[in-house]
């Protein structure tokens, strides 16, 4: 089954949710090191997409991905929202309209250099780039091997899920965080929770939607 922007409805309804199920528990780990309110930014940019999920579901790829990048950098406050809309607008320059498995691993890595770039940041310094580099390693990894599109989704959860747990030992040096020095250990980066979170509902959406296909 390809997997269209058509899904798109769908997969904003469930990211939705999935914030909404965890958002006192990231506003808690927000407040620790960061401004808390990076909840409330998030699902204000979620709420934006959702209004528009019909008119960008009818668009290819490319189109889609960069309405979704320009949304996010008007509607999210925050580091995140700019991080974000740097990683949409860079994965609709880097690919085809009718993307395949490698096609995407390929744009999702070179996004991923984008949003290191606009954050100057690597990983290990306690930001939502320690769980993006880790996933997109494992994208490259799986396309490279031509490895069935259900195993990588079944995969993928798991690995973004550790990655932003291993953030709970790393010194931020990034945002505000950072000026907390060694009290900003112990704890699990905000950012890299959500993506992590939404990373998973992703999959989970599509999982399910080709389990559903004849």
């Amino acid at each position: 089954m390809p997997i269209t922007p058509s899904l798109f409805p769908e997969l904003i309804l469930r990211i939705e949710l999935t914030i909404a199920a965890h958002a006192d528990e990231v506003t808690e780990l927000d407040q620790a090191i960061g401004d808390g309110d990076h909840v409330f930014n998030l699902q204000h940019g979620l709420q934006a997409l959702a209004a528009e999920a019909p008119a960008i579901a009818a668009q290819p790829w490319p189109d889609a991905w960069r309405k979704i990048g320009m949304l996010l950098m008007s509607k999210v406050g925050g580091a995140s929202g700019a991080l974000y809309a740097t990683l949409f607008i860079a994965l609709a320059k880097s690919a085809p309209a009718e993307p395949a498995v490698s096609d995407f691993a390929a744009a999702f890595g070179l996004a991923v250099e984008a949003v290191k770039q606009r954050g100057k940041a690597e990983a290990g310094e306690k930001t939502l780039l320690d769980v993006l580099i880790p996933v997109a390693a494992a994208l490259k990894l799986h396309a490279d091997a031509a490895a069935p599109l259900p195993e990588l989704l079944a995969q993928i959860p798991p690995l973004a899920e550790a990655s932003a747990e291993a953030t709970r030992d790393m010194l931020a040096t990034k945002g505000r965080a950072s000026f907390l020095g060694e009290r900003s250990r112990g704890h699990i980066d905000a950012g890299a929770k959500t993506a992590a979170l939404m990373i998973a509902a992703v999959c989970q959406t599509l999982s399910q939607n080709l389990g559903a296909q004849p």
